[in-house]
């Protein structure tokens, strides 16, 4: 029989609040940057993808459709660079830095990805977006770890 995971949240309430409270001001930061929460919304539901957490997805999901962003639009995001007219510029920016952030690719295509970005992203948004990946990223971890569960709707 399996162990049964530890609930990180529950075991650490106290560091779990820090971390929501930083998630907070990083959708914050995003606001102040001018990035709209559709935008972020696609980027935490990319690094979902990227990490397999189910419980992330099924969430994001739900907020993502509250901020506005389509149905197709998450559909097809796996394969969004082959879907150019169903996402802008700055998704397009957005998607690929959260990719390097969660993928931590090689040097060299960090640095594409982040030139590219780099081309349509003021500072505001690069800082707002790395922080938004790497604040999806950990909470993936947690609810991964802990093994949160999916319930049916």
């Amino acid at each position: 029989m399996p162990t049964p995971r530890v609930k990180l949240d529950k075991q650490n309430p106290d560091i779990y609040k820090q971390f929501v409270a930083t998630s907070v001001a990083v959708a914050a930061a995003a606001a102040a940057a001018g990035l709209d929460r559709r935008v972020v919304e696609l980027v935490n539901l990319r690094c979902s993808q990227l990490n397999g957490c189910a419980f992330c997805l099924s969430l994001h999901h739900e907020d993502a459709i509250t901020a506005g962003v389509t149905e197709q639009q998450i559909a097809v995001l796996p394969a969004w660079r082959e879907a150019p007219y169903l996402y802008d510029d700055q998704t397009r920016a957005a998607l690929e830095l959260a990719e390097a952030v969660t993928e931590l690719p090689g040097p060299g295509d960090a640095n594409c990805a982040y030139e590219r970005a780099a081309d349509i992203l003021d500072a505001a948004q690069i800082a707002a977006v790395t922080w938004a990946s790497i604040t999806m990223n950990a909470f993936n971890r947690v609810s991964i770890m802990s093994e949160y569960n999916v319930r049916p709707r």
